[in-house]
């Protein structure tokens, strides 16, 4: 059996800079892609991107991209293929999760979470369809979320409702898409150790851990491995479809099934 090779190849990881897209970065670039990864401050990406290069030996490059301005969207798809020749792989991982209670959301608070996390994702992918036509072997990772799919958590309707959105993007996105071989999927992250999660204090986390049974937090590199899996060759024959990566948190029927962690 061969693997796939990602010497040469393109990737883009939009939200690059921290979290589930600074593990899908640093992966592939470990891998040997040319990665691309975004954040919403350049100068914030372009440390980041200098960081992993050095840390990986691979060929990391930064841009600040705001996901609302579909120009610059443009753009992010441009700079891919004059830094990198084209583009292989987009990882459209970039989102935001503000919490804020039903009663108390405005309009405003809605549509900033669509517009980044499902409007932007949509564009990000339309930007760079030419380059991952010409790819030939073009695949599309969105980052979604057992939260909204699957699962609801109070103060993130929202992001449930864009998350969601992305999963029925995606599998019309995958039908269009098929004709030219790109592939479409998503991965839906549980909870994972992140920048996010580290103010919550260590027996917060640990009480999260127990509710999965597995008794862990997930780890960026989880993610990163799947969304690897889904973009290679040896996934060709896979679109339109969701991989959930979350211990089995979302198996239980209550806390009660999880029983005593084995000695």
């Amino acid at each position: 059996m061969t693997f796939t090779r990602w010497e040469g190849r393109s990737v883009i990881v939009t939200g690059g800079t921290r979290g589930i897209g600074h593990g899908i970065a640093e992966l592939f670039a470990r891998q040997g892609a040319a990665v691309l990864l975004t954040g919403r401050d350049g100068e914030v990406a372009r440390t980041v991107a200098g960081a992993l290069a050095r840390t990986t030996g691979g060929r990391v490059s930064g841009i600040g991209v705001d996901l609302k301005d579909p120009e610059a969207i443009e753009e992010l798809a441009a700079e891919a293929v004059r830094l990198h020749g084209g583009i292989d792989v987009l990882c459209a991982n970039a989102g935001i999760f503000p919490e804020k209670p039903l009663r108390e959301m405005t309009a405003a608070d809605v549509d900033e979470v669509l517009d980044v996390n499902l409007r932007g994702c949509i564009l990000t992918v339309r930007a760079c369809l030419p380059a991952l036509e010409r790819a030939r072997h073009g695949r599309i990772v969105l980052t979604s979320s057992i939260t909204g799919p699957t699962t609801g958590y109070p103060g993130w309707s929202h992001y449930g409702a864009s998350k969601a959105g992305q999963l029925g993007f995606l599998r019309t996105a995958a039908v269009e898409l098929a004709p030219h071989g790109i592939t479409v999927n998503a991965v839906l992250p549980g909870n994972v150790r992140t920048e996010g999660l580290a103010g919550l204090g260590e027996e917060y986390l640990r009480s999260m851990a127990a509710s999965i049974p597995l008794r862990r937090l997930g780890e960026t590199v989880d993610i990163a491995h799947a969304v690897l899996f889904l973009a290679s060759d040896e996934a060709a024959f896979i679109t339109g479809q969701t991989l959930t990566v979350d211990g089995g948190q979302t198996l239980p029927e209550s806390l009660d099934a999880l029983g005593s962690p084995s000695p």
